[in-house]
C-alpha cells in the first residue's frame, strides 16, 4: 500500500512557505512556542498546538489532527478495467504514472512516465493496449524521466502544457479535448506547484478520473513553488468542483477521491 506523500510536518512547512510565515511569526500569532512548533514538524502529536496554528496557516484543524494521529487515509481504490497506476523510484521518492484505456477498443493514453516505464510497457503488451497518447501533467524530471523510451516503444503522440515545453511534445493549453475510443479527456490548468501544471479529466468509464500530477495529493497538495495562492485556487476551482466520486490520481502517494479530499484535506476542508 502506498504511503501518504506528506505528513503533518510537510503540510505545516508548505503552508508556512506559501504564506511567508516564519517560525517566530507563527509563534507570535498562534501563541505556540518555537520548541513546540519544531516538535510538531518532527511528528509530535499535540492537538492543542495544532488547533492553534491551523487557522494562522489557513489549514483545517480537524483534518490536520486526524493526519497527525494517523486516523485517516483514503479508502483503497481498486484498479478496474480501464485504468492502472504504476509506481517507480526516482532518487529518494516514489512517483506515479498511469494508463487509461477504452475497454472496448483497447486504445490507451499514458499519463507521465515515472522514473522507468518498463512496467508500463509490459502491462501494455500483456493487455494488448494500443497506446496512442502520452499526456504530461508537468515537466518536472521525475514525471518525464523515461519519456524518450515510452514514446519510441509505443509510437504515441506526446502532449505537454504550453507553459512547460518538453522536447518532442506538442504544446497544449487549457481546454484541449481528446477523444480516446469511447472516452473523453478534457484539460484543466491547475498551476501553482509548477508553471503549467495540467489536470486531465477522463469520462466514459464507470467513474470520472482526474489525473492531477503534483497539484493535489491525498490529504495534501504540491508545494506552491510558483504561486501558493494560485495552487490553492486552481485546486479548488478545477479539481474539487468535480463530482465527489471522481477518482483523483496524483503524481505521488495513493489515489483518493474528490469527496474524501473535500472532507479530509487540511488545505481545503474549510474552503469548500
Amino acid at each position: 500500500m502506498i504511503s501518504l506523500e506528506d505528513n503533518v510536518g510537510d503540510i505545516i512547512g508548505k503552508a508556512q512557505r506559501g504564506l511567508g510565515i516564519s517560525d517566530s511569526e507563527l509563534e507570535k500569532k498562534a501563541g505556540v512556542d518555537l520548541q513546540t512548533i519544531r516538535k510538531l514538524r518532527e511528528g509530535n502529536v499535540n492537538e492543542q498546538a495544532l488547533q492553534r496554528i491551523a487557522p494562522v496557516l489557513g489549514l483545517s484543524a480537524g483534518p490536520l489532527c486526524e493526519l497527525a494521529k494517523g486516523e485517516w487515509r483514503p479508502e483503497r481504490i481498486d484498479e478496474r478495467d480501464g485504468f492502472a497506476q504504476f509506481n517507480t523510484r526516482y532518487h529518494d521518492m516514489t512517483v506515479n504514472a498511469y494508463f487509461v484505456w477504452d475497454p472496448t477498443s483497447s486504445v490507451a493514453a499514458a499519463f507521465d512516465t515515472g522514473a522507468d516505464c518498463s512496467e508500463m510497457l509490459r502491462f501494455a503488451n500483456r493487455h494488448k493496449l494500443n497506446v496512442q497518447l502520452i499526456l504530461l501533467t508537468h515537466a518536472h524530471p521525475d514525471h518525464v524521466a523515461d519519456l524518450p523510451r515510452l514514446r519510441e516503444e509505443t509510437g504515441a503522440d506526446v502532449f505537454a502544457p504550453a507553459r512547460e515545453p518538453v522536447a518532442g511534445a506538442q504544446a497544449i493549453d487549457e481546454g484541449k479535448h481528446f477523444h480516446l475510443g469511447n472516452l473523453e479527456i478534457d484539460t484543466r490548468l491547475t498551476w501553482g506547484h509548477s508553471q503549467g501544471g495540467m489536470t486531465y479529466v477522463v469520462t466514459g468509464l464507470a467513474r470520472p478520473i482526474a489525473i492531477v500530477g503534483d497539484s493535489l495529493f491525498a490529504g495534501s497538495m504540491g508545494g506552491g513553488n510558483v504561486s501558493y495562492r494560485d495552487a490553492l485556487r486552481t485546486n479548488l476551482e478545477k479539481i474539487l468542483t468535480l463530482p465527489d466520486q471522481t477518482i483523483i490520481c496524483p503524481g505521488h502517494g495513493p489515489m483518493t477521491t474528490v469527496g474524501e479530499e473535500k472532507e479530509h484535506n487540511p488545505f481545503f476542508a474549510e474552503r469548500i
